[in-house]
């Protein structure tokens, strides 16, 4: 969903929450009626903006399969905080009423005792279903899948079939209704095809006859990564979920996808910015949370600050010999900084689009080797002309030897920023062959480590080149 859109939807919720309150403290019986043609987004985004103690009041005014649909899009603190607030029975009746992967979101969310308390309300046929989907993982396939979905005997014919699903929508909705999968007497995935295709087959024609027999599945037990990857490349609007032996079990729709899709972009995007990801959304998280997640790193990088200092104090001599080195220091590490940021973003971003894998490490390495010397004498011609140009204008004197302290700024630059380039791009690949995140490498943290290694290589290079002159 776009900013402009949420900002649209929340401003609905703002100018109908002030009427449906009133509703609430005249006249709650009238809810259902006065509230029927908003989505249940909007009147979710509606509950969202009322006192917490009315939230349980809305939801109890609307049928139980309307408040159901409600339920489905709240925040999941609000959601958890309502249900745990129902007795036992009334959680039980909305949660059978929502789609079994939203049910069992919703319990996984819950404080564990009351959440068992609710399930051994929920009718046997449902809880069975919501046990079964809870043994997985929630970032595995078979913990996004959902047993909403339409599958028929590959026997069947088009009429048999057309018939079947118009029973099914009759009886209750189905979230994967647009696409039938085929199974044979075992319960193996035989074929998949679209209700528009079986709408336009030929009439008596088999269903094994007019399907797609090579299906794109997911191992229930699969991350959540793999779901994502495999509907990227194949399109597809719903993944099939098989266990080991290739039985359909599940289904995941594109909605959850695209919510799979953003978890991940915001934990890439949180542990890129050095820290670890927020298990909640920021307003949700309590300062304990933000304070546990932020400062490791901080820390981290804040012993990894140490060094550089350390080095500085190491050629405090130099600097002392000949003040004017100071004066670059900054311009040399953040050169390498940089260009160690670049690196590591375009990296971590192909190894996610599964553009690089770790067997291409030698690949990237002579790569950036590469773009790591031509970006770096890119840069040091320029920080070799800056000293030049000041020094021809008058603006900065850096007296009769000012040629060996451009050369020296320039080749540090050179040296630095190859190493900066190198490093972001190597890290992620060390990073994954340990069994870490990639994404881990963050941008801090290689600045941090080019750093130190800037400042030593920028005065190394001038005591070399400017001993017995400036030194």
């Amino acid at each position: 969903m776009t900013p402009e859109k949420r900002k649209q939807e929340q401003s609905v919720a703002a100018l109908v929450a002030p009427d449906i309150l009133e509703l609430l403290q005249n006249d709650p019986a009238s809810i259902a009626a006065e509230t029927e043609e908003l989505h249940p987004a909007d009147l979710a985004d509606v509950a969202e903006l009322l006192p917490r103690e009315l939230v349980l009041l809305l939801l109890m005014s609307l049928p139980s399969a309307r408040a159901a649909d409600v339920l489905e899009y709240l925040n999941e603190e609000l959601r958890s905080e309502v249900l745990e607030a129902m007795d036992a029975g009334q959680a039980a009746a909305f949660l059978t009423g929502m789609t079994p992967d939203e049910r069992v979101d919703a319990l996984d969310e819950m404080d564990e005792e009351a959440a068992d308390e609710i399930l051994e309300a929920i009718p046997e046929k449902e809880r069975a279903e919501t046990e079964r989907l809870l043994q997985y993982e929630a970032d595995t396939a078979g913990g996004l899948m959902t047993t909403e979905f339409v599958s028929l005997p590959e026997t069947d014919t088009v009429e048999e079939a057309l018939a079947t699903i118009r029973a099914m929508a009759r009886v209750g909705r189905r979230e994967a209704m647009g696409t039938v999968y085929l199974v044979d007497g075992r319960g193996t995935l035989a074929g998949v095809l679209s209700l528009r295709e079986l709408l336009a087959a030929a009439e008596g024609a088999i269903l094994r006859d007019v399907a797609w027999t090579d299906v794109v599945t997911a191992l229930a037990t699969a991350d959540r990564e793999e779901v994502v990857r495999l509907t990227s490349n194949y399109d597809l609007v719903a993944v099939p979920v098989v266990d080991a032996d290739h039985r359909l079990i599940g289904v995941i729709t594109v909605d959850d996808v695209i919510d799979v899709i953003q978890e991940e972009q915001t934990e890439d995007a949180q542990k890129f910015g050095g820290l670890e990801a927020l298990e909640e959304p920021y307003l949700q998280s309590s300062i304990a949370d933000l304070l546990k997640k932020r400062s490791p790193w901080l820390i981290v990088l804040f012993v990894g600050q140490m060094f550089t200092a350390a080095a500085m104090g190491y050629f405090q001599g130099a600097i002392d010999a000949a003040t004017v080195l100071a004066l670059f220091v900054p311009l040399v590490i953040s050169s390498g900084g940089n260009s160690g940021s670049q690196a590591t973003s375009l990296i971590i971003r192909a190894m996610a689009l599964q553009e690089v894998s770790a067997r291409d490490w030698r690949r990237v390495l002579g790569r950036e080797v590469v773009l790591g010397l031509i970006l770096g004498t890119m840069l040091g011609v320029v920080g070799l002309l800056r000293v030049v140009v000041w020094q021809w204008f008058g603006l900065y004197p850096f007296g009769d030897h000012y040629l060996l302290l451009a050369t020296t700024v320039g080749t540090t630059v050179i040296g630095v920023v190859l190493f900066g380039t190198l490093t972001g791009a190597m890290l992620p690949f060390a990073l994954k062959k340990f069994g870490f995140d990639p994404a881990s490498a963050s941008a801090p943290l290689v600045a941090t480590l080019v750093d130190v290694t800037g400042v030593v290589l920028y005065f190394t290079i001038a005591i070399l080149l400017l001993r017995g002159t400036l030194l």
